[in-house]
């Protein structure tokens, strides 16, 4: 018998993001900020995740570090050798010209392709900046401010926006670029980080997005909790 479909959540979550931190902390483990330092490498990184898993866009940028010496000669090269190189990516051809431009765009502002400068500026204008680049959504933006730079920006991935919205944190009808606003406003700064690690690990071990366990899920008073586990 197929599972049910999670119901439509009420608009009043039965928790804060606090306590949603509170309850999946103990089964993933408190996550732990650790900023690369590297917002160059982040961003690439990161377009090379679009749409793909991450052990292929990890072994994509591996091979695209490996291949060439320097962000120069990635954006010098051929674009089909640069295609090839990160094919077991998935979605090469749309990718590599992506970062070539990306890269472009990096030296004009920074010949060395130093992207530090983004420390200096207020947040929304760093936000903005890599918000210009090509391909480059509100996700790609956070994920360099928080996880290169520690600067207080809450990435939404599929995983995060899916949870959130089974937990009536934000409604079911909100957009992806709506969903980074309205959770921004409703996490506190200094804890978007262990907000996006434990529900990301909750979307990809728990809350599935077409079988989720809720058999096993800690959130006992998700609104979404499917029918036949509602009293487990």
């Amino acid at each position: 018998m197929a599972a049910k479909k999670p119901a439509r959540a009420p608009s009043a979550p039965p928790y804060s993001p606090a306590e949603v931190m509170d309850l999946l902390a103990p089964v993933y483990g408190q996550p732990v900020a650790r900023p690369s330092r590297d917002p160059l490498a982040e961003l690439v990184l990161t377009v090379l995740s679009q749409n793909t898993a991450d052990t292929n866009s990890g072994r994509a940028f591996i091979q695209l570090m490996r291949r060439y010496p320097s962000w120069r000669a990635i954006t010098e090269a051929p674009l089909e050798q640069v295609i090839e190189t990160i094919q077991n990516g998935g979605l090469a051809r749309q990718k590599a010209p992506r970062i070539q431009a990306i890269l472009r765009a990096v030296a004009e502002q920074s010949s060395d392709y130093d992207l530090g400068f983004l420390e200096q500026l207020p947040l929304e204008d760093a936000r903005a900046w890599l918000r210009a680049l090509p391909g480059v959504g509100p996700k790609t933006a956070a994920c360099v401010l928080l996880f290169a730079l520690g600067l207080p920006a809450l990435p939404v991935d599929t995983h995060v926006e899916r949870v959130a919205k089974r937990l009536a944190l934000i409604p079911e009808t909100a957009t992806a670029e709506q969903a980074h606003t309205l959770l921004e406003a409703l996490v506190p700064p200094e804890r978007y980080y262990p907000f996006h690690m434990l529900l990301i690990k909750h979307g990809r071990r728990t809350c599935a997005a077409r079988r989720p366990a809720c058999e096993r899920c800690p959130l006992l008073a998700c609104p979404s909790r499917i029918a036949p586990f509602a009293g487990a």
